[in-house]
């Protein structure tokens, strides 16, 4: 749209911190052996076993998937020979019940030769919070636009351009800590605390202004 009129631009911007809705962690199994057969099948036991646990774990895993197998030869520093095979396949997992992730990630990691790491906290693509950020964003433009055009003795009177130029959220680490067991020995608890997910937006705008008022 083009104007031969005054025209004020304009960046309109929001700020939120919203809870996650989204954990995710990721599980790897391993095994190491001189002997190949033996390597991959203690590797394929040990992946079993994490398949076992998260499928008990009931509607606590929204999703997950496997990938990231590996298995590679240990040589000696000179030469081909093999003295080893290790072997390691990782599973993520993303979880929306955040009550009962610790103590998924803790019974997972009590498995032989287990690691897990994570969780990272995120929203969900389609999440509504980035929508009213947009839309805020978008508000604020309108209000800068409209006190540049009071402060010239003018108003808005259309919208010229609106181009989108906000940044990417990011995921976000969990702080963790570990609580022992009560006087009879029980089994350790996680404590998780989620951490609040950024949301950001940006626009850039170009707003039509009535003839300002210089005198």
């Amino acid at each position: 749209m083009a104007t031969d009129g005054p025209v004020v631009q304009v960046r309109g911007e929001a700020y939120r911190e919203v809870p996650p809705e989204l954990a995710r962690f990721a599980v790897t199994a391993t095994a190491r052996d001189r002997d190949r057969e033996a390597t991959l099948t203690r590797l394929a036991e040990r992946a079993a076993a994490v398949r076992v646990l998260l499928d008990g774990s009931g509607p606590t895993v929204a999703r997950r998937e496997t990938g990231d197998l590996r298995v590679r030869p240990e040589t000696r520093r000179s030469g081909e020979r093999v003295v080893a095979w290790h072997g390691s396949v990782t599973t993520t997992v993303t979880v929306t019940d955040f009550t009962a992730l610790g103590e998924l990630m803790l019974r997972l990691a009590d498995q032989d030769q287990v690691e897990v790491a994570g969780p990272w906290w995120e929203l969900r693509p389609d999440s509504p919070a980035h929508r009213e950020a947009r839309h805020a964003a978008i508000g604020d433009a309108l209000l800068r636009a409209r006190e540049y055009a009071e402060a010239l003795g003018a108003r808005v009177t259309a919208l010229i351009e609106l181009a989108d130029a906000g940044p990417a959220d990011r995921p976000m680490f969990a702080r963790a800590a570990f609580a022992e067991g009560g006087a009879g020995g029980g089994a350790p608890e996680l404590e998780l605390d989620p951490q609040p997910q950024t949301v950001q937006a940006a626009v850039q705008a170009r707003f039509a202004i009535s003839d300002p008022v210089l005198d």
